[in-house]
């Protein structure tokens, strides 16, 4: 055997593995065609208005006695 029939060979042998893998971890003929359903989404409320938070050290004036 030439290297070239065995390179054709083994390269057969690859196809064919990449074609069932294809086959079995690809999508089945029945799906084939529709739309994908979309999730369904839970709507929640809108979350009440919040005070934005303080920034910085609060300075209040000292009286001098």
């Amino acid at each position: 055997m030439t290297s070239q029939s065995v390179a054709g060979l083994l390269g057969a042998v690859v196809a064919v593995i990449v074609l069932a893998a294809a086959f079995i971890y690809g999508p089945s003929p029945s799906q084939m065609g529709k739309p994908a359903q979309p999730a369904a989404v839970q709507q929640q409320a809108p979350a009440p208005p919040v005070a934005p938070a303080p920034r910085g050290p609060v300075i209040r004036e000292v009286p001098n006695n």
